[in-house]
């Protein structure tokens, strides 16, 4: 999406919402879930403490609503994405759901953990 600035109160740059609008309406719903997806799977990685900077960024509690969150959407759009789509994703909510057990000093109990109320317990 390019972001065209508009002079806007106080002579700060806006970007052109019009644009955006057309812009994003071209885009298949499949691929703004699956954007979407991704993202709150990233975050949740950076979160979990699994990228370069490792502990760097770590932060359980916020993991915890990230994986929460992509384990809610997964649940929610399974039958709209196909599983084309949606089988790649679930296996990647698994591995962080995994990574966050992992993580735990004191681990949730099975069916406890982020986004276990939509998947089911998550066993390593």
């Amino acid at each position: 999406m390019s972001e065209t600035p508009l002079p806007g109160p106080g002579g700060a740059d806006q970007p052109d919402f019009d644009e955006m609008t057309r812009d994003i309406a071209e885009v298949p719903a499949v691929e703004v879930i699956v954007t979407v997806a991704v993202n709150l799977m990233s975050a949740a990685a950076v979160k979990l403490g699994l990228t370069e900077e490792g502990d760097k960024y770590k932060d359980l509690d916020e993991a915890r609503k990230l994986v929460a969150a992509l384990a809610g959407l997964l649940d929610a759009s399974a039958t709209e994405i196909s599983s084309f789509h949606a089988a790649p994703l679930r296996d990647g909510l698994k591995s962080l759901q995994l990574a966050f057990r992992e993580a735990s000093i004191v681990p949730d109990e099975p069916g406890q953990g982020p986004g276990e109320k939509y998947t089911g317990p998550v066993y390593g």
